[in-house]
């Protein structure tokens, strides 16, 4: 499991699961200073969103303005895998880093496995050493 504050796997859990039989997506972000956490749920843009996530650019560029205005930066990526294991895929690594390296550096990615509409269990993933490794053992 994640070592993020429970409220936090919590909210993020309910976003997924309200997305099901769909993939949810969205970010997590920290604001400068007194390092509080907002979850931002953002609706999943991929041709088969049951499959993939993507975000749509429009509702990327709105967060980045609110991060901006706010103080804030993303902290960390989420999404869920539909009745399937919460593990990095090859194709999460090519969305994340298409020419090998990390399109959000210094972020993480939470990867929350859903199965009949209920979280069962979230990973965590980081870029080290060329490569998005698990956080979570």
């Amino acid at each position: 499991m994640s070592a993020w504050p429970k409220p936090v796997l919590a909210e993020v859990s309910r976003h997924l699961e309200a997305a099901y039989p769909f993939e949810g997506c969205g970010v997590i972000l920290r604001e400068e200073g007194t390092g509080a956490l907002r979850i931002r749920p953002l609706r999943n843009a991929a041709g088969n969103p049951r499959q993939a996530y993507a975000f749509a650019p429009e509702e990327w560029l709105s967060v980045c303005m609110e991060a901006d205005a706010r103080a804030e930066r993303v902290v960390c990526v989420f999404h869920s895998h539909v009745d399937a294991p919460a593990t990095f895929s090859r194709e999460d690594a090519l969305r994340a880093a298409p020419e090998g390296y990390p399109l959000l550096p210094k972020v993480s990615y939470l990867v929350g496995s859903i199965h009949c509409g209920s979280v069962h269990y979230v990973s965590e993933y980081e870029w080290c050493a060329g490569n998005f490794v698990s956080r979570t053992g």
